[in-house]
């Protein structure tokens, strides 16, 4: 089942969430308006004097993806995975700076450097980081405007890069309780995406591997573990890597390659969770935090499979979970296009059509009678050669002639006249996953 859809009364007092059914039948009768499409949500023709429930919400913060659920009880009712484009900033950031760089030693007009006159605050965060924190916060006020939430809990995870690189620096006490491992154990999931380092075979039971065996010297550094499969990790043994995959030099030089990836994911976590947190409080709701490696204890306790925004689900201290979702909402940031005029070339030179002219990135014209490159519309065609429905992404254009990008390819030259807005752009592109949870 879909999440649970959010209610509003018409003073837009956040009321209880419904089922997709129970919100069907109240559209169709006219008690209710659709009020947002992403996230779900309508709006009563009445008020409410019903008093809410109190419901939870859990984060689950990632590097590349965050964890999102909200929870009645013991029952999960709406789950999503934000997607967040840290790596397409820091990209971003790289080429404006390459060709700034590059102007500078070209026969150009010299601009004195102006790194010796920069600091930054104590709490300032680059680009990329602060995008993580930024886009979270932005949905959770959004959730906090939607649905009657009385407290928020946050996986507030501190991966100890140190002594994941080497665990036997001293204090290993620590990790002989219940937890024993979970934190290595998850983060060597990640690095290796689930599957088994030698034959890439995933859903099946993985087991830490030394790609270096301790019997020949190897240590229990970050990396010189691998994720392997039962059957690999018997038939490996404590054979060398070199002469386990002989026959296999492109593995064997993947897998080395990997085995030494840096921390950065790790890295990011770390620089954005007390962030994040001193944000969650400035809600004025109750906010609480959990271990990465309780996380994991509650998931596997639990019989969960693993997906981000069931990790979030199992933050903190839990009773058996009831999941009613089996189809979280995927939302990715995509940003709200470039502020960038012209198009340039991979040397950062502006490009020119055949007649010399510059060739403009961007248009001027952000709106045109009503609509904006990016709406999700519903076109209608009565008459002509385009006759049909279409439902898509819109570009438009000075004339009221526009283009919408549908899944089956883009249809040009669609009147404004036929075109009805069903999502206004907000910067992220939205869908659906299927999971296994009921």
């Amino acid at each position: 089942m879909s999440n649970y859809v959010f209610v509003l009364d018409t003073n837009l007092k956040p009321l209880n969430p419904c089922t997709p059914t129970i919100a069907s039948k109240l559209l169709d009768a006219g008690k209710a308006a659709v009020f947002r499409r992403y996230p779900f949500s309508i709006i009563l023709k009445k008020e409410a004097n019903s008093t809410p429930k109190t419901y939870r919400l859990k984060l689950d913060p990632g590097s590349k993806t965050t964890g999102i659920a909200i929870l009645q009880d013991n029952k999960v009712i709406w789950g999503a995975e934000l997607e967040h484009r840290g790596q397409q900033i820091k990209h971003g950031l790289e080429s404006r700076r390459s060709l700034r760089r590059g102007r500078r030693v070209r026969k150009t007009r010299y601009r004195k450097p102006r790194f010796n006159n920069r600091k930054h605050p104590d709490s300032w965060l680059s680009p990329s980081l602060e995008h993580r924190v930024l886009t979270t916060m932005t949905w959770v006020n959004r959730l906090i405007k939607l649905c009657p939430i009385s407290s928020i809990a946050q996986e507030l995870v501190k991966f100890d890069t140190h002594k994941l690189q080497n665990p036997e620096l001293q204090e290993r006490e620590y990790q002989q309780g219940t937890l024993y491992q979970y934190e290595v154990r998850e983060y060597l999931l990640e690095k290796w995406h689930h599957t088994c380092a030698y034959c890439a075979t995933k859903d099946v039971p993985l087991e830490v591997e030394h790609i270096v065996p301790r019997s020949k010297g190897g240590s229990n550094r970050i990396s010189n573990l691998a994720i392997a499969c039962v059957p690999c990790n018997q038939a490996k043994s404590n054979h060398d890597i070199k002469d386990f995959l002989r026959g296999q030099p492109d593995l064997l030089k993947r897998l080395l390659a990997q085995a030494k990836s840096p921390l950065k994911d790790a890295a990011a976590v770390n620089s954005t969770r007390w962030k994040l947190f001193n944000a969650l409080k400035g809600t004025g709701l109750s906010v609480t935090t959990a271990t990465g490696g309780q996380t994991k204890f509650n998931r596997t306790q639990q019989g969960l499979p693993k997906s981000h925004w069931l990790d979030a689900a199992c933050v903190g201290d839990i009773p058996k979970l009831e999941v009613k979702v089996s189809q979280p909402l995927l939302i990715k940031c995509a940003g709200h296009g470039k502020r960038q005029v012209m198009q340039v070339d991979k040397y950062g030179f502006q490009k020119r059509n055949k007649k010399g002219e510059l060739v403009r990135k961007s248009t001027k014209v952000k709106n045109v009678l009503g609509f904006e490159t990016g709406d999700l519309v519903k076109a209608v065609v009565t008459k002509g050669k385009k006759v049909g429905t279409y439902l898509g992404k819109v570009a438009i254009r000075k004339t009221g002639s526009f283009n919408i990008k549908t899944r089956e390819g883009t249809i040009e030259g669609i009147s404004w006249k036929y075109c009805q807005k069903i999502h206004r752009k907000d910067g992220y592109v939205y869908g659906l996953a299927h999971t296994d949870g009921e």
